[in-house]
């Protein structure tokens, strides 16, 4: 789950840098395009500047030429002022291709046209009445103010023309040297941000293949711990199997002989073949102790539970207890609850129930009272076990359930230190939990949960 996740974060997190370079692509590209207009403009009004700047040299030339003394020009000096004047049409031309960026410019271009169409018909109706031989001067007169004026208005056009270009051309410089930082600015970021991103797609990716490589490890290790447990399994299954038919034929032929030999001899002399007796039965439980924690490594302790008579389970578990108790301490039993039936596996729970009261015997002095208490309940059944024993260092409590290990006040008395950790196994097949309360000198008290359902 958690690497299909990641791997999710790793496909999302590409996806979103794909997503960010398009993007500043993107923006890149608009802000590429918005320079490339810029310069554009800037070429253009250029040009234009350079165009009004030769109309003002050729009305500049025409100017110098005195056009004041246009009453006392001869008529061929006319026809230089109107060449010089159609000499500007080529470079209006240019002016009307070039593409005006606002209304007010083309206003200002057509009232140019305009200004010099009139201006050579004025010169026009001057060469027509010097052609004519006849002498109006007031006519003249007229024609050379209406020039004048015609000059001035051209002189002021331009001008404006001017102005507005370069305040244009200075508007568009500054906004191409801040395009130029802005998109500096934006190859920048987005440079930066795509290393990040293409960064931490590789940091998940690989953090992702570290984790897949620890996890085949732990596979591997977990499969040879399996074999290994398999094999474990086979050989104590192997040794337990020799060493049960010596031990039935020693335990069984010393019971014989101990049933043979007691009416003939004393009881005290029968010692020896009781010790039989009981070594044989230790070694027995030991193997089924060992044989049992190698099952439940391997996985291959069997679980079969199934709905029992608790109280009835519990009576006969105590019987069998008092009828092999040698040391006669007294199990009381009492009960708490209703409930008549559990669902547990009888097998396991037996060997859980009798671990815990044959440690209670064990450790107990003899007379002492073992209370047994059965604790019934919807959700759960409760089995506490309290003795008057020797109890259990706090220091103890930590690994008291490992495998071997006994406590330091418990080394006197004969053990394995298996039944704890069998205990364990068998409750965890159970989903059950197991609390300890003891004090040093003042005994123990064993509580076993198990979980239930409500329809029993």
């Amino acid at each position: 789950m958690k690497r299909a996740l990641k791997g999710k974060w790793i496909t999302a997190s590409f996806c979103l840098g794909l997503l960010l370079v398009a993007t500043i692509s993107a923006a890149s590209y608009r802000n590429a395009k918005r320079l490339i207009n810029n310069a554009i403009h800037l070429h253009r009004g250029n040009e234009m500047l350079q165009i009004l700047s030769g109309v003002s040299i050729t009305l500049a030339h025409t100017e110098f030429r005195r056009t004041d003394d246009l009453l006392l020009s001869s008529l061929s000096e006319l026809k230089v002022y109107e060449t010089t004047i159609q000499g500007l049409t080529p470079q209006l031309i240019r002016l009307n291709r070039s593409r005006p960026y606002s209304d007010r410019q083309q206003q200002y271009l057509d009232a140019l046209d305009r200004l010099i169409r009139q201006r050579e018909a004025l010169f026009q109706q001057l060469i027509v009445q010097r052609q004519s031989g006849q002498t109006n001067t007031s006519a003249i007169t007229k024609l050379v103010v209406q020039v004048k004026q015609n000059q001035s208005g051209i002189r002021q056009t331009i001008t404006a023309l001017r102005i507005n270009e370069e305040d244009f051309l200075k508007s568009q410089t500054e906004y191409f040297q801040t395009g130029f930082e802005n998109r500096m600015l934006l190859e920048l970021v987005g440079t930066l941000s795509t290393f990040m991103l293409l960064f931490g797609i590789y940091g998940l990716a690989s953090y992702q293949k570290r984790k897949r490589q620890q996890a085949e490890a732990q596979q591997q290790a977990l499969a040879q711990v399996t074999a290994l447990s398999e094999l474990k399994l086979q050989f104590l299954s192997m040794v337990s199997h020799e060493f049960r038919t010596p031990l039935s034929h020693i335990l069984g032929s010393s019971q014989l002989l101990a049933e043979t030999l007691k009416p003939l001899v004393e009881p005290a002399k029968l010692k020896n073949l009781y010790r039989i007796q009981a070594s044989a039965k230790l070694v027995t439980q030991l193997l089924n102790d060992v044989l049992t924690l190698a099952r439940a490594d391997a996985g291959k302790l069997e679980y079969n539970p199934s709905q029992i008579e608790i109280q009835s389970f519990c009576l006969n578990l105590i019987e069998d207890f008092q009828l092999s108790n040698e040391s006669q301490q007294v199990i009381k039993f009492s009960r708490q609850g209703d409930r008549t039936h559990a669902w547990m596996d009888a097998r396991l729970m037996y060997s859980v129930l009798s671990n815990l009261l044959s440690n209670a015997i064990k450790y107990s002095p003899p007379s002492s009272t073992i209370t047994f208490t059965l604790i019934t309940a919807s959700e759960a059944i409760a089995f506490q076990i309290k003795d008057e024993g020797i109890g259990i260092d706090k220091d103890d409590l930590a690994a008291l359930y490992n495998p071997f290990i006994r406590g330091k006040n418990a080394q006197k008395a004969s053990g394995t230190g298996l039944g704890l950790a069998l205990v364990k196994k068998c409750l965890d097949l159970h989903q059950g939990q197991i609390t300890v309360e003891s004090d040093v000198g003042v005994g123990t008290i064993f509580t076993v949960t198990v979980p239930q359902g409500n329809d029993l």
